[in-house]
This record gives structure tokens, sequence and C-alpha cells, in this order.
């Protein structure tokens, strides 16, 4: 099965149309894509799910997690995946829609993981690196208390999206961060912000200002390219073919960095026909091929 194709012809012609000019209006061309999925989302069967919804990890009010699981779970724990969001940095939750992101920890649930999407706080009211400390409280508190959901807690992998994935580089990466890849096998990043960048192209640079601070001078030291690490934990960059500006270059710019400084346990995908929404808003539809290469690349390191 190739990208798009387990689609109605609609709704691929409306993929390749919207494609060529996604960055020209964000906002409309993605909830075109949430409307173009939400019928094949509706239809996937979740009756053999449990979620725990808004557990509690921390003391502020976005500081909570949905736990998924599957009815028929193994006896034995099972690898646990947490997905976070994004939202340019200054908006999103872990759900944007009904469906949206929840489709992501169902489909995980579905494949013997236990899945958490999990919020953390936003710019201005966070600034850099609070949402990676954040996440950080999120992973200790998961570490701590999901053998009890039926979890294992030394298989732990992360999922970050957009900004989210921006989030997941600087727990992996950072190093002025204590807790730098604690308690993670490995992480994927898609279609991540992984430079601080404000340039005239970018739509969303008021959110990056927002996050990183006014000084620019400091952007590129705190960009997760710039932070690559030979001993950094496993990484998978994954980019769509039509991204928000300049994130299919970072997330390019990312790989060459990690495998030029000697990390070798690192993949790189590019979606063909998918767009930066669509590349987390089409899981759990009949479309797995990001899905499994992502599952395949996190049982390299179970």
């Amino acid at each position: 099965m190739t990208p798009l194709s387990s689609y109605s012809a609609e709704v691929q012609m409306l993929f390749d149309r919207i494609g060529a000019m996604w960055g020209s209006d964000i906002r409309k061309h993605r909830d075109q894509v949430l409307d173009a999925l939400a019928p094949y989302l509706e239809k996937a069967p979740s009756d053999d799910l449990i979620c725990t919804p808004s557990v509690a990890y921390g003391p502020d009010k976005r500081h909570v997690l949905d736990i998924y699981r599957h009815l028929n779970a193994s006896n034995k724990l099972l690898p646990v995946v947490v997905f976070v969001h994004g939202g340019a940095f200054v908006r999103g939750d872990k759900d944007i829609t009904t469906h949206v992101y929840s489709n992501v920890t169902k489909w995980f649930a579905k494949q013997a993981y236990v899945a958490i999407n999990i919020e953390y706080r936003l710019a201005p009211a966070a600034v850099y690196p609070e949402a990676a400390k954040d996440l950080a409280d999120g992973i200790a508190w998961i570490h701590r208390t999901i053998a009890g959901y039926g979890g294992d807690p030394d298989r732990i992998f992360l999922i970050g999206h957009s900004a989210g994935g921006t989030h997941v580089a600087h727990y992996a990466l950072d190093s002025t961060l204590a807790y730098a890849g604690r308690n993670v096998s490995a992480a994927a990043i898609i279609s991540g912000r992984l430079r601080a960048d404000t340039s005239v192209s970018n739509p969303n640079a008021a959110g990056v200002r927002s996050y990183f601070g006014a000084d620019e001078s400091l952007y590129e030291k705190l960009s997760p390219v710039s932070m690559v690490s030979a001993k950094a934990i496993p990484l998978f960059v994954a980019i769509a073919e039509y991204e928000n500006p300049l994130l299919d270059c970072y997330g390019a710019e990312f790989f060459y960095k990690l495998r030029a400084c000697g990390h070798k346990a690192n993949q790189f995908v590019m979606m063909p026909r998918h767009n930066h929404m669509s590349m987390m808003a089409h899981f759990n539809t009949e479309e797995e091929i990001l899905g499994r290469a992502i599952c395949a690349f996190f049982e390299r390191y179970s």
C-alpha cells in the first residue's frame, strides 16, 4: 500500500491539491485535512479499548494525560508510547478534535502498547525549557506508576509532532537538562520544529519567539539541530512531502547532523503526498505505513 491509497479518490485529490499550496494558509488546509479524515476515524472501532482520562501528573491544570489500553492486553507488561502534541508552542492540547489526537494513542494501543496522550504548559506562561521539564515530570510519573496500568517502565518510547517534536528533541538531547534522555528507550520526531526560526517565511514565528524568547542570538544554541550527540537515545525522524515552511529542511538537517556526528541508532522517513497535519491525523485509519515503520524502529530498541 502506498501513502493515501486507502482513501477515496476524492480525498486523494484533495490532499494532492492542497499539498502544493500548504504553506499559503496552514489553518485553512489543516481544517480541510481534519474534515476529510473524520469519516475514516469515526468508523475505526474502539470498543476494545480502555481509556483512563485526564490523570494528573503534576500541579498545573495542563499536567494531565490520558492512558489507553487494549481490553485483551497480555498479562505481561507492555511497552509504553507517549504522544506529545504540537501547537506552535502557544496552543494545542491532547484532543484538538473528537478524534485527533486520541487517534494516535488508540492506534498504538491496538498494536499492544500502553499508549499515553500527554499535555504540557504553553508559552508565554511557560517558556524554554519548561515544556521539556513538564515532559520530564510526566515521564517520571509514568516510570513510577505505569506498571499498575500494565505498562513496562523499562520500555518507554516518545513521539512528538511539530512543537511537540521540539520538546521531545530537547528532552532527548539538551545536555543542560539533568534529565535528558532519562527513562526513555527511543523517540520519534515527526514534522518537528528543530530550529528556532522567526524568518518571514515562518507563519508561526510569533510562537517561536514566545517560547524561545526575544533574544534571537540564542536561537542557534537552543535549537535541537545544535544539540545532536553520538550518545543520544535512538531517534526516528519523519517529515511530510508538504510541510510548514522549512520544517522539512530542518528535519533533513537534523538527521544529517545525527549521522555526521556518529549517531547510528536512527532512521529517516519522508512521507509522499502527506502534509504537516495528516502526518498524525491519519493514524487509526487503514493507512499504517508510518505507524508500522515507527513500531519496527521501537521494537529494535525494546
